[in-house]
């Protein structure tokens, strides 16, 4: 009868302890990665965008023999008949559309080639206004 009751009970506090002390090890060894995932997604979702935006200025430059003036002028608007991106995309680190803009050598004005405004450093080194 006594076996019985005490099963009954629940958890001791040392059983109790020694779960949460296993918990707050795992979520210690889980949060470095989750951190790192989430920045090579940003890193993964940047090389898109600047992949988008230079194939578009490319585009541009092939039915124009010129380069956009601005990074605005591959949207399509209403005088123009062609459309180049839907809209500009927001840079992962920075949040804005404050892209850098690269013009070409020569008297060609116009946008070039385009990075990223963040200052950041990448998991690899690099600081992505490089990319």
């Amino acid at each position: 009868m006594k076996n019985k009751a005490r099963s009954q009970r629940g958890f001791t506090l040392l059983e109790l302890m020694i779960v949460l002390a296993i918990m707050g090890i795992l979520l210690t060894i889980a949060q470095p990665n989750l951190k790192s995932s989430i920045i090579r997604a940003r890193e993964a979702v940047l090389r898109e965008d600047l992949f988008r935006l230079r194939e578009a200025v490319d585009q541009y430059y092939a039915d124009n023999d010129k380069y956009p003036p601005a990074i605005q002028d591959l949207l399509n608007q209403q005088e123009r008949t062609r459309s180049y991106l839907r809209d500009i995309p927001k840079d992962p680190f920075t949040g804005a559309t404050d892209w850098i803009t690269v013009a070409p050598e020569g008297d060609e004005g116009g946008v070039f080639d385009v990075h990223s405004a963040s200052p950041l450093v990448a998991l690899d080194g690099t600081t992505y206004n490089s990319w």
